[in-house]
């Protein structure tokens, strides 16, 4: 058995699961779902700096790597956020993710960028523009002629 074969609907199962925690934390921070900002019951105040813009940004581009739509640009902001909130909240307190509490940060950081990198797989929104874009190229010049 290969496993080629599973690589492709296993990577956008893991695409989708990672973008709807990432949409759960916004969507927290944001509307005051699922317990709210940090359990307070809350959501953060409108327009908040960073707090709201963060969740705004978890819960959108949460949305859209879980669809597999625009994947690659919003995988790139989500990994962009969570390094900030690394550098910025974390690693001043301690050097190291496991003694500073930034493990889930520096985690999120990095999948996004591999999201980003190896793009949306075969079970998303994207490959199926691209389906349609290849097969309207394919038969743009045989109409020509």
């Amino acid at each position: 058995m290969s496993s080629g074969k599973f690589s492709g609907p296993v990577w956008s199962l893991f695409r989708a699961v990672v973008g709807f925690l990432f949409a759960c934390h916004g969507a927290a921070t944001v509307l005051g779902l699922f317990g709210g900002h940090r359990g307070s019951g809350e959501a953060v105040a409108l327009g908040s700096w960073p707090n709201w813009w963060a969740g705004l940004i978890q819960l959108v581009c949460g949305v859209l790597v879980l669809l597999g739509l625009a994947t690659r640009p919003a995988a790139i902001l989500c990994s962009g956020s969570m390094a900030y909130a690394y550098f910025i909240a974390h690693q001043p307190n301690n050097l190291l993710p496991i003694n500073n509490g930034g493990v889930s940060a520096a985690l999120y950081a990095w999948t996004f960028l591999a999201i980003a990198a190896l793009g949306a797989g075969p079970w998303s929104i994207d490959a199926r523009l691209g389906l349609r874009r290849t097969a309207a190229a394919a038969a743009g010049p045989a109409q020509a002629q």
